[in-house]
């Protein structure tokens, strides 16, 4: 019986497990915080025991404090395990701003402001020759699109002319990792097949919900947070076709809008 081991059972990792247990899979998962039904990440004994009984281990836990909380404390342990498959979620913010031009995953790494995250990106793919690296662009999906954004009150369209952004549905990259169980080791780009402004997705987004489209704005206007200016630093367009190719996969939403209309059909 497959048994997968997620550190870090957040949103996109939370899907992939409820998928997975359709699926007939154990599932084992830690996070910070004590929950009925995971192990503590501080819980070392279960964490190794977890280890010891996974045929596959995945992580989806971002670096903190400049290094990976997850090799850090458990590295070793990873390497001897006896799972036959780790994956790792990493972001295509290693590949830093490249005004716009498309990039793939021959591209060299660690140039933007995803330093830790680069070096993440690169140590999982050392640790083992069995170890996927799934690189992810904005992710969006049901109670996590520009939809609750705008009736939140928080969508911004920012004045930035020619800034491009790629992005995937969080069912796509759950597709993505379970194509990549069998598939090959290496690197793969999980995104949808066409990147976009995002002053468009939220134009569309309003179009959907009948609201009109927020004001452009400068930055300074916006009162933007550094974390979502350092957003709009980078200008990139994400290639997905060597996951297309090697692990046979496709989005099936191939673009934010139909993204947006299957999240709004069941939006409440």
């Amino acid at each position: 019986m497959p048994h997968m081991l997620i550190f870090g059972l957040g949103y996109t990792a939370g899907l992939l497990a409820e998928r997975l247990r359709r699926d007939g899979w154990t599932i084992s998962a830690t996070r910070r915080e004590t929950a009925s039904g995971v192990i503590a990440f501080e819980d070392g004994d279960g964490v190794t025991a977890a280890l010891g009984e996974a045929t596959h281990i995945l992580s989806s836990v971002p670096p903190a404090g400049g290094s990976d909380p997850v090799l850090d404390s458990y590295g070793d342990a990873l390497k001897d395990a006896p799972a036959q498959w780790i994956g790792y979620l990493s972001s295509t913010g290693v590949y830093g701003d490249t005004g716009g031009a498309w990039v793939d995953e021959t591209a060299p790494i660690g140039g933007g402001r995803r330093k830790a995250r680069a070096e993440a990106d690169a140590a999982w793919q050392a640790l083992r020759d069995d170890v996927r690296v799934f690189r992810l662009p904005g992710i969006y999906g049901p109670g996590r699109s520009i939809l609750d954004r705008i009736r939140q009150g928080k969508a911004h369209r920012i004045d930035l002319p020619g800034q491009v952004f790629s992005r995937v549905h969080a069912d796509d990259i759950v597709a993505g990792v379970i194509a990549g169980i069998d598939g090959p080791a290496g690197v793969y780009n999980l995104s949808d097949d066409r990147p976009a402004p995002h002053n468009d997705v939220v134009s569309y987004g309003c179009q959907l919900l009948g609201v009109d489209p927020p004001p452009l704005q400068t930055m300074d206007e916006a009162g933007l947070s550094d974390m979502a200016r350092g957003f709009y630093s980078e200008n990139r367009r994400v290639a997905n076709g060597k996951a297309k190719r090697a692990l046979g996969w496709e989005p099936a939403y191939r673009d934010y809008k139909a993204g947006l209309r299957a999240i709004f059909a069941n939006f409440a």
